[in-house]
């Protein structure tokens, strides 16, 4: 091995370059046709994806926050109601409420899976709550059957934030994507699903649900010209639907590659107590592990991320400040100590390199260099 690898925290070129022979021909096929806005690629994309998440229906649309967004509007949430989802997120999940008009109520996470501790969750409902968004952090699906039970006995819409879980299970086997009344799914490139840009989709079992949505994403309008509410211009384009017909392929085998990340992670730190490994839950049937995530309780993890990057290793935070505490949501008037779990793990998480192309090679040198780091 040699004394000093480069290690990128994702490696989206040599993907790209992999996947050049694939892609070439399909952003030809768009090029020729031109028909940039809702080509055919866009329902075929739809189609596909709809079929690997297990749902009746698949919406593309323009990103992430706008599918998170469109849920909530197309079941009718606005002014005067609250819908609950985690504190230690990124900021896209609460602003998704807040652009429906509808009021963002945080709750803390659970330090041993980072999701959204359901006893917090439990305890922030209120007459005014009228839906749930945990999120699906890292790639771990959230602890979905305590969230079920709490949304039925309390008549709660259960949205997932399925951002960061392309192909993720829950262990009876149902896919992140299903397991609510909708679920919002991102592909800003670095996604494990990611497009060549901003893009994003919803599914749903919901068909009411999916024809509101599609009204929404295309200025209210099913034929052209006639608007039948006022909608927006959120539309997945051509050339990204037919990019991501490509990846949807490779998908379940780079999951399976992130997962064998992982056990090397695991293996090769599991003696190292000052390191805190993340957890995969009992409910959890499928960790696709966008994100691969420890945590140094007693060591500065500032000083840990310089040191490895001055080894030509890189990481990543996420996230380096709760919801709560952004100035975009002063108005919330929440203070540090509000949520504490959620910013302990703000100030000692640390994102490892996480691609489904990473060598073992690769893998053993960031954990020899991490042990070095906190020893």
């Amino acid at each position: 091995m040699a004394s000093l690898l480069k290690v990128p925290f994702q490696d989206l070129p040599l993907q790209t370059r992999q996947l050049r022979p694939e892609l070439d021909p399909v952003i030809d096929r768009v090029l020729n046709h031109c028909g940039f806005i809702h080509g055919a690629e866009c329902a075929e994309f739809e189609k596909a994806f709809a079929a690997s998440c297990g749902a009746a229906h698949a919406i593309g649309v323009g990103s992430g926050t706008d599918a998170l967004q469109f849920i909530c509007r197309g079941l009718g949430l606005g002014p005067g109601d609250e819908i609950i989802t985690a504190a230690n997120t990124f900021i896209a999940s609460a602003e998704a409420i807040s652009y429906a008009g509808a009021q963002p109520v945080l709750v803390d996470c659970r330090l041993d899976d980072y999701l959204i501790d359901p006893d917090a969750l439990a305890a922030a409902i209120t007459p005014r709550t009228k839906a749930v968004m945990p999120v699906h952090l890292y790639g771990q699906p959230a602890n979905i059957p305590a969230i079920e039970a709490l949304c039925r006995r309390h008549g709660l819409h259960l949205i997932e934030d399925s951002a960061q879980a392309h192909g993720a299970q829950l262990s009876d086997g149902r896919h992140c994507g299903t397991l609510g009344i909708a679920a919002g799914f991102s592909f800003y490139p670095g996604k494990n699903l990611g497009a060549f840009g901003d893009g994003g989709a919803i599914t749903t079992n919901d068909e009411n649900l999916a024809q509101q949505i599609r009204l929404l994403r295309n200025w209210g309008s099913v034929v052209k010209y006639h608007h039948d509410i006022k909608g927006y211009n959120s539309r997945l384009d051509t050339l990204q639907a037919a990019i991501l017909s490509v990846k949807l392929r490779h998908l379940a085998a780079w999951n399976d590659n992130r997962s064998t990340i992982a056990s090397w992670y695991r293996e090769n730190l599991a003696d190292c107590p000052a390191i805190v490994l993340p957890r995969e839950m009992p409910w959890c049937g499928k960790h696709v592990y966008h994100l691969f995530v420890v945590r140094f309780p007693e060591h500065d993890r500032d000083v840990i991320a310089k040191r490895l990057l001055e080894d030509g290793i890189q990481t990543g935070v996420h996230y380096p400040v709760p919801i709560h505490l952004q100035k975009a949501y002063a108005d919330l008037d929440l203070k540090a100590g509000a949520f504490p779990n959620a910013e302990q793990a703000a100030c000692t998480i640390l994102s490892l390199p996480m691609f489904p192309e990473m060598t073992r090679d690769q893998c053993d040198y960031v954990c020899e260099r991490l042990r070095g780091a906190v020893t």
